[in-house]
């Protein structure tokens, strides 16, 4: 099991930077970042751009992998997003895990748009995947959908697609299935439940939808599954046991990564970083050497 945690960029970067280069240090397998406009969650607090602090991240780190938790079609466009990745590529080397999903609130109207349907939520993102996947791989691009295109977009150098995994977020069957024959990975966070129990069985459920999706692909049994445990009903902070349990049974499900949050002295997710350092310097060995065994 590999274990990653995410920041959440309201920490102006002479603070951010610490946070990163400290997860670094305390053996994370990847950290990761949010990519909204405003967060519904901290609405009035300041918030920090995704693609500039993980450039930022990747100056400050040297072995981490660093992803996007997740991006989203509410405000960007594949063609110029290309562009950012490739960058990014150029800064941090293969170290970038990028998570798409479909998005929500309230970015999903923060530019005057009029509000979409479920429906139309994921039949955006789909186009969304495929030109990007396209624009990562081939030059000379010329694309006309119903929500997208592009005209002769560039691709100088050869294709990096393989470079940047798409680590596809859904928990619905449909989004499920999309991760499985269009993505490098998928992402989930399950739906809410009352109880870790039912908010599992959701999960479960989602994980067979994948299996069944996977039956027909070469090296399906290897596709990478990450969890968040933050919308997990009981809180991971909670004890040692709690995260330990929760992950095991995540590892259970067939997840083959976790990610946790950064603790905060504000909330969300409030913990002394020296009592979430003390965790999870038994957590992070017990479970990664678990998996290399």
């Amino acid at each position: 099991m590999r274990i990653g945690v995410y920041i959440i960029p309201d920490h102006p970067w002479q603070q951010a930077r610490d946070e990163w280069r400290r997860a670094e240090e305390m053996g994370f397998d990847h950290a990761w970042t949010f990519d909204h406009l405003v967060w519904g969650s901290l609405p009035d607090n300041r918030w920090f751009s995704c693609i500039p602090t993980l450039t930022a991240a990747a100056l400050v780190t040297q072995r981490i992998p660093l992803g996007a938790f997740v991006i989203s079609p509410n405000f960007r466009h594949p063609v110029p997003l290309a562009r950012e990745l490739q960058t990014l590529l150029d800064i941090a080397g293969d170290r970038l895990l990028m998570g798409l999903g479909a998005g929500g609130t309230p970015d999903d109207v923060l530019l005057g748009q009029k509000p979409v349907t479920a429906r139309e939520r994921v039949d955006r993102f789909q186009e969304f995947v495929r030109l990007l996947d396209l624009t990562l791989t081939d030059d000379h691009v010329d694309f006309a959908g119903e929500h997208y295109s592009a005209v002769d977009m560039r691709l100088a150098g050869g294709s990096v697609r393989d470079r940047i995994p798409l680590l596809l977020a859904g928990n619905g069957p449909r989004s499920v299935r999309f991760a499985a024959h269009h993505g490098d990975g998928w992402i989930t966070t399950g739906t809410p439940a009352d109880s870790v129990d039912d908010w599992l069985a959701g999960i479960s459920r989602s994980v067979r939808i994948l299996d069944d999706a996977l039956t027909d692909r070469p090296g399906g049994d290897r596709f990478p599954r990450y969890l968040s445990l933050t919308w997990a009903p009981a809180d991971p902070f909670a004890g040692a046991d709690v995260l330990d349990e929760l992950i095991g049974r995540a590892a259970e499900l067939g997840f083959t990564d976790v990610v946790v949050p950064w603790p905060r002295t504000s909330p969300p997710h409030v913990l002394a970083v020296d009592t979430f350092e003390s965790v999870m310097a038994d957590i992070l060995p017990k479970w990664q050497d678990s998996a290399r065994s």
